[in-house]
């Protein structure tokens, strides 16, 4: 089963200074966080604060073609955990047929924000995110889980949603 997500907000895991982007259930309380790279958290972050550049960066120039082939992206899931490793699909639609095509969380996120489509986890990705070892070793799945459950707006800083 599907769970709608939000992106809740955009930071730096103060353990392993990489960027998180944290989904939070739309209609619940559970939080996924999704370790990202630098310029994947980038595009990510560029969105989040209406930034416009002064040339279309690759998601740009991705909705753009989609758009351009009236291909219109119903929705993005992140779908499977494998390894500790997210996988997301992005669900499209063109001329009544539908298609998936597999993707990077951080790449369907960063789309989904531009083309203004849900975001979605599959509810065994949620359950299975905080028993699997997504987190760094210097940091316990509790220490995380009660971490990400305190945070407040100002630990978001300026991505905030």
């Amino acid at each position: 089963m599907e769970l709608e997500v939000k992106i809740r907000g955009l930071m730096m895991d103060p353990v392993t200074n990489m960027p998180v982007v944290v989904l939070k259930e739309a209609q619940g309380a559970g939080i996924l966080p999704i370790w990202v790279g630098v310029y994947e958290a980038n595009a990510i972050a560029l969105e989040i604060e209406k930034v416009q550049t002064p040339r279309p960066m690759t998601h740009d120039l991705l909705k753009n073609v989609l758009i351009g082939l009236n291909v219109h992206v119903k929705r993005v899931v992140v779908s499977d955990l494998r390894d500790d490793t997210f996988y997301a699909l992005i669900w499209m639609e063109r001329d009544g047929q539908t298609m998936s095509m597999d993707s990077r969380p951080s790449d369907a996120l960063a789309l989904a924000l531009r083309l203004d489509c849900p975001i979605f986890v599959e509810d065994e990705v949620l359950k299975n995110s905080t028993k699997a070892g997504v987190v760094s070793e210097k940091s316990s799945n509790e220490e995380l889980k009660k971490w990400l459950e305190n945070l407040s707006d100002e630990d978001l800083g300026r991505y905030k949603m």
